[in-house]
């Protein structure tokens, strides 16, 4: 059996200086672009050859240390990168961050409230610049103390007092929108299939559902709001309810593409076929369901990348300038229809 090769040892800025034949302190001029240097370009270009030759790579971290910048966020969830379509508000802060030259660190907590208040502080120990604080779902949360001494968004949770900036769905828009799509194609009985739970996107939701139907002059109905579990199994039960009713509703705007697969299977246990004998909208934009349900599925999309995105912008704007951001701001985006066959 060979022994493995050791690694080169990495070349140090000593290294550059003796190549380029000047001071490591030049080195650091000309690699900083010091503006108060006055190095002669010739000299300038030797370095930078020196740099190429030996492939030098400068210590990021403590480039950033010494500028009071280290160029790095901290991502903190609670299941979010373990959750594939809320994975993308990963994919928006992290293609933002990294065109504006920022790296993103990601610590995923599963929930544990131990490890969130360690991760916090992993954070602070490595001095980065700003930290994003996201959750799998539309919740009120309460951070660790510690995330006071750096610039912070939420991300798809808020607190209480509005203290911190966040970036939530706007989630009474969509369920108001959901709605306008089904009374423009028509129908003027629809029942809403929803959440068992008191969770801000339940609570939006059904707004936006009340907003719409008196925009048209129809007086709410509390018997077409069924509530069940936010899973298959939840929305075929409160679909069967509302649609054995002495008169059905003719669609069904259901909280989550979940409950709205349950929905399918209740209409097909009845006899019914979507669109034409019930329309259905769900919400989420769930790739895995939408498309293979038949017919695919119409629902508005949850905005995780775009949120993910606006949260990086934030918080660059707090950390190039904090004395600006007086006023926690509290940001809505927008849930696009996305129209396919089941309305």
């Amino acid at each position: 059996m060979t022994n493995r090769k050791s690694r080169p040892r990495r070349p140090s800025m000593k290294d550059v200086a003796r190549l380029a034949g000047v001071s490591p302190t030049t080195v650091s001029f000309v690699i900083n672009q010091s503006t108060h240097s006055n190095i002669p370009e010739e000299t300038q270009e030797r370095v930078w050859d020196a740099v190429r030759e030996l492939d030098y790579r400068p210590n990021a971290m403590a480039r950033g240390l010494r500028a009071q910048q280290t160029l790095t966020i901290g991502f903190i969830s609670d299941v979010v990168a373990t959750t594939p379509y809320a994975g993308q508000m990963i994919q928006g802060a992290q293609d933002l961050a990294w065109q504006h030259g920022y790296l993103l660190l990601l610590i995923s907590t599963g929930g544990n409230q131990q490890m969130e208040e360690t991760g916090v502080e992993m954070f602070l120990e490595r001095q980065v610049d700003g930290i994003i604080y996201a959750t799998m779902y539309h919740r009120a949360v309460t951070p660790p103390e510690a995330i006071d001494n750096v610039p912070t968004v939420l991300l798809d949770c808020f607190v209480e007092d509005h203290s911190l900036p966040s970036v939530v769905p706007d989630e009474v828009r969509g369920g108001r929108e959901a709605i306008d799509h089904i009374l423009a194609r028509g129908h003027r009985r629809i029942g809403f299939v929803a959440d068992n739970s008191t969770v801000p996107a339940q609570i939006g939701r059904l707004e936006g559902y009340q907003i719409a139907l008196q925009g048209y002059g129809i007086e709410f109905d509390p018997s077409l709001v069924v509530a069940g579990q936010s899973t298959p199994a939840g929305g075929y039960g409160a679909a069967v309810t509302l649609l054995q009713q002495d008169n059905p509703p003719t669609a069904l705007f259901c909280f989550n593409d979940r409950m709205a697969m349950g929905v399918y299977n209740a209409a097909r246990k009845l006899g019914l076929s979507i669109p034409e004998d019930l329309a259905v909208v769900g919400f989420d934009n769930q790739e895995l369901i939408v498309s293979y349900l038949d017919p695919p599925l119409t629902t508005m999309h949850l905005p995780h990348y775009e949120m993910g995105q606006w949260a990086v912008e934030h918080l660059l704007h707090t950390i190039a300038a904090p004395d600006t951001q007086d006023v926690a701001q509290q940001h809505l985006i927008d849930c696009p229809l996305i129209e396919r066959a089941s309305v």
